[in-house]
């Protein structure tokens, strides 16, 4: 879904994936990056901690490239 929403919007997609142990570690909370499962945009998080539909995240994106672009 990631992939197919960075080509639509034309946005760079990064996945991030670590074990829990190292999203769970002091040095990870110091990076002040939110928890995993996590989607952000720039530096705004879309979403943490739970699952989105394809219609609401692509309604996010919308909204975030409005306001900052």
């Amino acid at each position: 879904m990631l992939s197919r929403l960075g080509k639509k919007f034309d946005l760079p997609v990064e996945v991030v994936s670590k074990s829990r142990d190292a999203y769970q570690s002091m040095a990870y909370a110091d990076l002040g990056l939110p928890k995993a499962p996590a989607i952000m945009l720039g530096g705004e998080t879309l979403v943490a901690g739970r699952d989105i539909g394809e219609q609401e995240l692509e309604e996010m994106i919308r909204r975030a490239l409005a306001t900052h672009g």
